[in-house]
């Protein structure tokens, strides 16, 4: 009987060392004080005192990239897909209060291409060089049989901390500002509606985007998150943040309310920012509500932050390269009842309810 091998029943290792190799100057790149060893051992070391903490609190999320990535497969665009993995982690971090420290990934394939996988692991580098984060190791797994040839999943965990004293949320109050900073795109959140939406239509990934014709429609819906980290950390250490709340499924209403203290409410309103194209593309195509697109989609706002001082919080954010709007307050709600967000649509809001 002639003998078995792993490579016969799918699982190449040579190939696993081949991309082992291949990204470890990519995490290299990432270096950051606090990270102890490299690429290649069996667990991930760091220290936080060597990173500048005193009496740090870790914070820790996980989170992965959602059915974005069917699109990312099927057009061939790898290189982005990264960066909204590392985004959708640290920006959760970064919301209460923390630096992110060092990422992890996983990346699960039925037959490894070191090529494809090496493209999404540099990606994934790009973004934890955005958060100023360290790479700091994975997993790759071959496993034949459970993925469709070319078809990859990915997942990413994020490690951060924060002095004890700086957590976040902390004060808010009625009175307070609510400030939104722009999104890039749709980000990582609502993708099967979106592809839903696109199957509607004639359109192909590879045909210009109705609303960035400059761009294919894989190439604008592939746009990746935006990382918010360096912003808010630096208003962070100013003293003028509040609260954040990373707008991802659920929208503002289902998100900034998860900050909020008992005994306050949001009160937004929907004309105070920029709806980008996209957005007004994907209500009108799908024939979209405009409640039903707040609660799927950032509709334009990836972060909403609170602060007592919105000229000094906006000043700090422009000139970090964010886009500020001025979208609401909080208010005193009634006695007991939970934070909630309520949103004014005004009329002819571009994601108003298609006739």
């Amino acid at each position: 009987m002639a003998s078995m091998t792993y490579r016969a029943a799918g699982v190449d290792i040579d190939a696993g060392d081949a991309l082992v190799e291949r990204i470890k100057p990519l995490a290299r790149a990432t270096a950051r004080p606090g990270v102890l060893g490299g690429v290649g051992g069996f667990a991930a070391l760091f220290d936080p005192r060597a990173a500048g903490f005193r009496d740090p609190v870790l914070v820790s999320s996980t989170d992965g990239v959602g059915t974005k990535l069917r699109i990312a497969i099927d057009t061939g665009h790898h290189d982005t897909v990264g960066i909204d993995l590392v985004a959708m982690c640290v920006n959760d971090l970064v919301v209460q209060g923390a630096e992110p420290l060092f990422f992890l990934d996983y990346f699960a394939t039925g037959q490894l291409s070191v090529e494809q996988a090496a493209r999404v692991i540099a990606g994934i580098a790009n973004g934890c060089r955005l958060a100023g984060c360290a790479l700091a190791g994975g997993e790759t797994a071959e496993m034949p049989g459970m993925y469709a040839a070319g078809d990859y999943d990915l997942a990413g965990f994020a490690v951060g901390a924060a002095e004890r004293g700086d957590l976040l949320p902390k004060g808010v109050a009625p009175g307070d500002t609510v400030l939104g900073l722009a999104s890039s795109g749709v980000h990582s959140n609502g993708f099967s509606l979106v592809r839903r939406i696109v199957e509607t239509t004639e359109a192909g990934w590879a045909t210009p985007a109705p609303f960035a014709p400059e761009a294919t429609l894989g190439e604008a819906l592939l746009v990746p998150t935006r990382i918010y980290v360096r912003s808010l950390l630096a208003l962070h250490h100013a003293g003028l943040l509040k609260a954040a709340a990373h707008i991802t499924g659920g929208g503002l209403l289902g998100n900034l309310p998860r900050v909020l203290p008992a005994g306050t409410e949001a009160v937004l309103h929907a004309g105070s920012w920029a709806v980008p194209p996209v957005f007004t593309w994907l209500a009108q195509t799908g024939g979209v509500a405009a409640d039903e697109m707040l609660r799927v989609f950032n509709c334009g706002i990836g972060m909403a932050i609170v602060t007592a001082e919105p000229q000094a919080a906006r000043a700090v954010l422009e000139k970090t390269g964010e886009t500020v709007f001025e979208i609401g307050s909080i208010e005193k709600a009634k006695a007991g009842t939970p934070p909630e967000a309520g949103i004014y649509i005004p009329p002819g809001w571009p994601l108003d309810p298609p006739a």
